[in-house]
């Protein structure tokens, strides 16, 4: 009898330790979802002067112009139905070179892209309504996420350097 219930005993505690490894996975996947799912807006590209292309000086320096006017060039969705959208006006940003005064208006315009995504911590996999799927390696500490330019496909910001969104 004694064994029965040693035995009986010994099965409920492997039960409530797979379960709780269980939850704890669970756990983790929800705060990595949580950690990303929300609006970011780049506000900053960060690159090595000494190495990067003109046109990655240039386009951190634009960003930089509408970034302190409020205005978004990049701006990521991720929601908790693990849709996604980005919106980039980078194709529609003007010079505006009236007399002596040079201006760079921020874009009416924009190009939207819908998505699905996964998150896993680390890596944001989305994959588009033609079934393209792009990889994307992102660091997340707190309301700041840095994203490798160069995984971005977005142009003028895939030269190099590092893109950082700020999370509304």
């Amino acid at each position: 009898m004694n064994r029965n219930i040693l035995t009986l005993l010994g099965a409920i505690v492997v039960l409530f330790s797979c379960s709780s490894d269980k939850n704890e996975a669970e756990t983790q996947e929800e705060i990595s979802l949580n950690a990303i799912v929300g609006t970011w807006d780049a506000t900053e590209l960060k690159i090595d002067n000494a190495t990067a292309t003109d046109n990655a000086k240039l386009a951190k320096g634009i960003l930089d112009l509408l970034t302190d006017k409020d205005c978004y060039v990049v701006t990521l969705e991720f929601k908790e139905d693990l849709t996604a959208k980005a919106k980039n006006s980078a194709s529609y940003v003007e010079f505006d070179l009236t007399g002596s005064s040079f201006e760079v208006p921020c874009p009416t315009q924009s190009d939207v892209q819908t998505s699905t995504y996964e998150f896993d911590g680390k890596v944001v996999t989305t994959i588009d309504a033609d079934g393209n799927t792009l990889m994307i390696d992102v660091s997340i500490e707190g309301d700041v996420m840095t994203v490798d330019a160069t995984d971005l496909e977005i142009p003028d910001f895939t030269d190099s350097g590092e893109l950082i969104f700020v999370k509304r």
